[in-house]
């Protein structure tokens, strides 16, 4: 009996001894998989909205949207219309139509777990599609004789010249910030470079809708948007991981 017992003594030293030796972690593991949520943002350009109110000779609806593609790549994409009456020096017109933009947006942003705020750059490719309208215009001349204070007077009746468009590239640089759950209000900046330009022999494009004035002598255009959209879910995926230099690199081996 003593035999057994001296036997069963020494294992349990050995295991208590054993059990010493190795390392206690007294972190706790998270072992919850941190994922973010992949889906559809939908909303409406706000400033388009509050123009059209405020503004009788302005007309403009833009809806957006992007869609994540990876942890920080997203497609994104604005449909809009507008019209516009503007009045020139000698001339006043009306511009209606509407344009498309697709592109990506990438998020530069680092989130703390839990966010989903993003401050993004990317491109678009922008179609458009419009008519001019000539409402009256009047006769520009250099003798001023018998008008000192404005020019002879053209004609009222208005001229239509449609089938027109226009494409070009935006350099986009943006953020949307989270408000409440799944509700985002966003803002960004745009410069845009024309590719093509159709326009009719006897009236110049002035104003592409999507694209805004357009300037002699130059390609560049400049734009902007305040948006309130809002987020549909609708899956998760793994959080991806920072890349990191490899923790088990071969060391040269000791002298």
């Amino acid at each position: 009996m003593s035999k057994y017992s001296i036997s069963i003594c020494l294992f349990l030293m050995v295991s208590f001894v054993w059990s010493q030796s190795k390392p206690i972690d007294l972190q706790p593991k998270d072992t919850v998989p941190k994922t973010q949520k992949y889906g559809l943002r939908v909303g409406v350009d706000l400033s388009k909205i509050v123009l059209s109110t405020l503004d009788e000779d302005y007309t403009g609806l833009e809806l957006v949207g992007d869609y994540r593609l990876k942890q920080n790549l997203f497609a994104a994409a604005e449909l809009g219309n507008e019209e516009l009456t503007k009045q020139e020096d000698v001339y006043n017109f009306t511009t209606s139509g509407s344009y498309l933009k697709l592109g990506v947006d990438y998020n530069v942003y680092e989130n703390w777990f839990g966010m989903n705020n993003l401050i993004h750059v990317g491109g678009r490719y922008a179609f458009s599609t419009f008519s001019n309208t000539l409402n009256n215009y009047q006769v520009f001349s250099t003798n001023r004789y018998f008008e000192n204070e404005q020019f002879a007077f053209g004609s009222d009746i208005a001229e239509e010249f449609s089938g027109l468009n226009a494409s070009w590239i935006e350099a986009v640089i943006g953020t949307k910030v989270e408000l409440f759950s799944n509700i985002y209000l966003g803002a960004s900046v745009r410069l845009g470079l024309l590719i093509t330009n159709k326009e009719d022999d006897r009236f110049p494009n002035l104003w592409i809708p999507g694209f805004n004035k357009v300037t002699d002598n130059s390609k560049f255009g400049a734009s902007y948007n305040y948006s309130l959209s809002y987020f549909i879910p609708l899956y998760k995926k793994k959080k991806e991981a920072k890349n990191t230099k490899k923790e088990n690199e071969k060391t040269p081996p000791k002298e």
